[in-house]
C-alpha cells in the first residue's frame, strides 16, 4: 500500500499575500484601461488635442501672457477628472452590470482591496497623462512656477474627490445612465469649470457657485501655483478635501456591487 508524500504541492494552496493580490489587480486594471480605445480617447487624446489646439490658435481670451500658461494647468485638471471620474465611473458601472464586481467580490481579494487596486490604476494612468501633457506643454513654450508640493497635494485631493464621485455614480446608477451622466458632467465641467474659459467670463451671480465645483478648485489652484507662483492654495485644497470626504463617504455608504 503506497502513501503519498507530504509537501509535494508547489506553490502551496491558498490565497496569495494581500499586497501581491492588490498589485496584480492594479496591473490588470491598468492594462485594461490602456487597451480600451474609448478610454484612451477620453483620457489622452481629448486633453492633448485641446492643449495643442487652443495653445496654437487664438480662439479663447485667456488674458495676458501666453495661452499655454493659462491652459496647461486646466488641462492637467481635466486629465485628472477624465480618469478618476468619467473613465472610472463608466468602466466600473459596466463591470457592475456584467457581474464582474460580484464575482471579484466573492474572490479572496477583499472588496476594499479591489477599490484600492482601482485607485492605484487611476494613479498610474494619471502619472502617464501628466508626463505626456507636461512634455507637450513644454514643447509649446510653457513656463511653470510655484511649489511642486502644492501641485502634488492638489492632484492627490482632486483624484480623491473625483474618484469618490465616480464610484458613487457607478455604484448607484444603471450602466447606461452612468455612461450618459458621466459624459454629460464631463462636458459641463469642461465648459464651466475654469478649464478652458476663465471663471470671470461668466455672470457674476454664477461665479461664486462655480468656484465651489471640484474641477474649478483643482484648475484654479493649479493655475494659481503654476502660472502665478502663488503659495499653498488652502482655499482650493479645502474645497477638494470636502468633496473627497463627501464623495468617498457616500460611495462607501451606497455603492451596490450587484
Amino acid at each position: 500500500m503506497s502513501t503519498s508524500a507530504t509537501g509535494t504541492f508547489a506553490p502551496a494552496s491558498g490565497a496569495a499575500p494581500l499586497s501581491r493580490m492588490i498589485g496584480a489587480q492594479t496591473a490588470l486594471e491598468t492594462r485594461m484601461l490602456l487597451r480600451n480605445g474609448e478610454q484612451l480617447l477620453l483620457t489622452v487624446v481629448i486633453p492633448t488635442l485641446l492643449l495643442v489646439l487652443f495653445s496654437a490658435v487664438s480662439i479663447l481670451d485667456t488674458g495676458a501672457g501666453k495661452a499655454v500658461d493659462f491652459l496647461a494647468p486646466g488641462i492637467l485638471a481635466l486629465a485628472v477628472m477624465s480618469t478618476a471620474f468619467t473613465g472610472q465611473a463608466i468602466a466600473t458601472g459596466f463591470e457592475r452590470r456584467y457581474g464582474v464586481l460580484k464575482r471579484l467580490g466573492a474572490s479572496p481579494l477583499p472588496r476594499w482591496a479591489l477599490m484600492t487596486a482601482k485607485t492605484g490604476s487611476v494613479l498610474v494612468t494619471e502619472v502617464l497623462q501628466i508626463m505626456l501633457l507636461t512634455v507637450i506643454a513644454f514643447a509649446l513654450g510653457w513656463s511653470p512656477h510655484g511649489n511642486p508640493l502644492s501641485v502634488l497635494l492638489l492632484l492627490v485631493l482632486g483624484t480623491a474627490a473625483f474618484s469618490g464621485l465616480g464610484l458613487l455614480m457607478a455604484g448607484t446608477l444603471k450602466a447606461e445612465a452612468t455612461l450618459a451622466a458621466a459624459n454629460l458632467v464631463f462636458l459641463l465641467l469642461l465648459v464651466g469649470g475654469g478649464v478652458m474659459v476663465p471663471l470671470d467670463k461668466f455672470p457674476a451671480a454664477a461665479q461664486d457657485g462655480l468656484r465651489l465645483l471640484p474641477i474649478s478648485a483643482l484648475s484654479g489652484g493649479l493655475r494659481d501655483v503654476l502660472q502665478h507662483g502663488a503659495g499653498m492654495p488652502w482655499g482650493d485644497l479645502g474645497i477638494l478635501a470636502v468633496w473627497a470626504v463627501l464623495g468617498l463617504g457616500a460611495a462607501a455608504r451606497w455603492f451596490r456591487w450587484e
